[in-house]
């Protein structure tokens, strides 16, 4: 039987000191403007989290964070007049850039509906659904290698308080969809850390491979992620909606595990365009029925005495259309657990949370990188950079807001650097 390649967040646990350190931040010209708010809902000024927001007709964009804010850095090379804001079940709106320049305003959208009147009502076989987004994606997805640059983070909470914060701008060279997965590689353009924001029990965590996880999520290009032709039958699958996703209906697919096998599989929806049969977006998570069975999969490394225990996961990819071929827009997986050491009482929450934007894409001149740059599988990103939470870090880099529980983190961090540099004077 085919082995499943499971979508897990690899998770090493070992027991370790983490150093505070230096780091030169990279100085910028100010040749773009700066475009920031709070995506919101029309009618209950509720936020929108995780809204695309975009220069029409560009590669350039971001994602509003989990509070429904965003800051957009716009070229002044593009001359772009309007941005536009989408979200699965709202219209696609487009907002004037001039008068938005440096001022923080609301951006509201409009809950959009679709009545099965819309769509051609016949006689729908799920499964055929999703196998016709796995045969069309050749016509959907770019057949050419393109440069992806991208926002990533990757934050580790003990208990309520964080314990590890990482940011990285990173780029990655995307194989075309015909080619492996293995193909794809990912370099670290320049990043900080926290070290412990709140000070940690004896037991540290840390994510192997974080920012190369997280490419590797692309489950149009790496189908066995969730399913392809191979494992399709591996689950039951129902329509359970149609919805509107940047202007075009989308068919819900959800699907759930139909077989038992000595792994975990995955509980979720495909969101799939009723036009081009796209996939356009996937929410899942992993099947925590059989929880020892499902524990397999998240451990990369552990001590001999310590219990792990997955208590919930959960896994959003959006892709976005532009010019009418998808690509990766958003990457996203959580994944919450108890840790405890065996013949003691007390257990310890644990939730540790990936998330990737693609800001910006190339399809001219793109090459592979050098050994030397791609970052390794067995690579930490916590490891790899520095302290340095400076304003105006990113200099002209796009990149993902963080939501108010981070902020707040980031803020008590540098009050902690501050004291320990006051210190040592």
């Amino acid at each position: 039987m085919k082995t499943k390649k499971m979508i897990s967040v690899i998770v090493s646990i070992v027991l370790t000191v983490l150093v505070f350190g230096q780091a030169a931040g990279q100085e910028r010209s100010a040749n773009f403007v700066t475009v920031s708010g709070k995506v919101v809902d029309s009618n209950s000024d509720r936020p929108v989290a995780f809204a695309n927001v975009y220069v029409p007709g560009t590669h350039v964009g971001t994602v509003a964070n989990l509070d429904g804010n965003f800051t957009l850095k716009i070229s002044k090379n593009l001359n772009a007049d309007k941005i536009a804001i989408s979200h699965l079940g709202y219209k696609v709106t487009e907002f004037e850039v001039e008068q938005r320049i440096g001022k923080y305003t609301q951006f509201p959208l409009k809950p959009h509906s679709i009545t099965l009147q819309e769509v051609l009502v016949k006689p729908h076989d799920p499964r055929e659904i999703v196998l016709k987004a796995l045969d069309y994606k050749e016509k959907n997805y770019t057949t050419s290698p393109h440069l992806l640059t991208g926002f990533y983070r990757e934050t580790i909470k003990q208990r309520n308080d964080y314990i590890s914060i990482a940011e990285a701008v990173i780029k990655i060279y995307q194989a075309p969809v015909t080619s492996p997965i293995r193909h794809n590689q990912v370099k670290v353009v320049q990043g900080r850390k926290s070290a412990d924001v709140e000070d940690a029990d004896t037991l540290i965590l840390k994510l192997q491979a974080g920012p190369k996880m997280a490419n590797i999520m692309d489950f149009v290009r790496n189908e066995e992620i969730i399913v392809d032709r191979e494992t399709i039958d591996w689950y039951e699958y129902e329509l359970l909606d149609v919805v509107s996703i940047e202007g075009r209906s989308n068919f819900v697919i959800g699907f759930t595990p139909r077989v038992t096998l000595p792994f975990a599989l995955n509980i979720g929806k495909f969101y799939i365009c009723t036009e081009s049969y796209a996939f356009t977006m996937a929410d899942f998570s992993v099947d925590l029925s059989d929880r020892n069975k499902a524990a397999k999969h998240f451990i990369k490394r552990k001590p001999l005495r310590l219990r792990f225990t997955p208590r919930n996961t959960r896994y959003l990819i959006t892709y976005t259309n532009v010019d009418d071929t998808y690509h990766l827009n958003y990457i996203r997986s959580e994944m919450e657990f108890f840790a405890d050491w065996r013949r003691r009482l007390f257990r310890t929450n644990y939730n540790v949370m990936v998330e990737m934007a693609v800001t910006q894409r190339e399809s001219e001149n793109v090459s592979r990188f050098s050994r030397q740059e791609a970052f390794s599988s067995r690579s930490i990103l916590a490891d790899d950079v520095s302290v340095y939470f400076e304003e105006d870090f990113w200099g002209d880099y796009n990149y993902i807001e963080p939501d108010q529980s981070i902020e707040s983190a980031i803020r008590k961090l540098n009050r902690t650097l501050e004291s320990m540099q006051n210190k040592n004077k």
